[in-house]
């Protein structure tokens, strides 16, 4: 009787990352999730699964996370957004609650996620930026990265720039290990103002694959690599062909589409 009862809560998101080890709850330390989760079970009473769109990493950040979870509490959705903030630190915030059909999932449902990562070109980054970008105040080719970072677009394997580390999934996704096929709709690095501005768009990215892109991009900046080399990158399907990774705190979950 129960679980004939259960709705489907669908959240909209906003957080910073810092201070935060990702999205997935871990032991012992500070999660998204594992805040999410805890505000949750206060404002209904329920231990529930809390599932996102998928998996930030340590010192990500959100400005529109979708995150779900099923409940027997008679709460208004609208009214959860304040109940919920109550529970949640200042670093976490529900933009949005709503009703969702009975079989929606924030993660299995997901048909694209928007990702920005920005560089801050300037000689000294300014204290109220330091937190959302990545500093690198030296000499770089940006017409060459700018050239280079289309050539991302469309369905390739993503083997080279997918973490080293073997976890399966996005800064969150969780397809199958084995399948390291991802299709981008949209790659493009712009400058703006100081900074150097990447933004992609796609069906899904793995575990530290937007990073591992703009690493990339800041080698072909420096000259290491040129333009000409990614579809070779791709084609080699290992990191180590692929540039470093970014930090964490550079990257931002902007949106994600159903």
């Amino acid at each position: 009787m129960e679980l004939a009862t259960r709705r489907t809560i669908k959240l909209t998101l906003a957080y910073e990352g810092a201070g935060f080890h990702g999205w997935q709850m871990q032991p012992e330390v500070p999660t998204i999730q594992g805040a999410v989760t805890d505000a949750v079970e206060a404002v209904t009473g329920e231990r529930v699964p809390v599932d996102a769109s998928g998996r930030t990493d340590t010192g990500v950040h959100a400005l529109a996370q979708v995150a779900s979870f099923r409940t027997v509490s008679a709460i208004p959705a609208a009214s959860m957004v304040k109940a919920l903030n109550r529970q949640l630190p200042p670093s976490v915030r529900v933009m949005a609650a709503e009703d969702a059909p009975a079989g929606f999932h924030a993660r299995f449902h997901a048909k694209a996620k928007t990702y920005r990562y920005r560089i801050y070109r300037g000689g000294v980054c300014p204290p109220f930026v330091w937190r959302y970008t990545h500093h690198f105040p030296y000499a770089l080719d940006e017409a060459a990265m700018i050239e280079a970072a289309p050539l991302f677009e469309g369905a390739h394997d993503f083997s080279s720039f997918a973490s080293s580390k073997g976890r399966g999934g996005a800064e969150l996704d969780e397809l199958p290990e084995r399948s390291k096929v991802r299709t981008v709709f949209v790659s493009r690095l712009v400058r703006d103002g100081e900074e150097l501005v990447y933004m992609a768009r796609g069906s899904g990215f793995l575990h530290h694959m937007v990073r591992n892109i703009t690493g990339t991009l800041v080698e072909i900046g420096k000259g290491r690599v040129f333009p000409g080399d990614v579809p070779e990158i791709l084609a080699a399907r290992r990191r180590a062909a692929a540039g470093p990774t970014l930090p964490g705190k550079g990257l931002c979950l902007v949106s994600v589409e159903y």
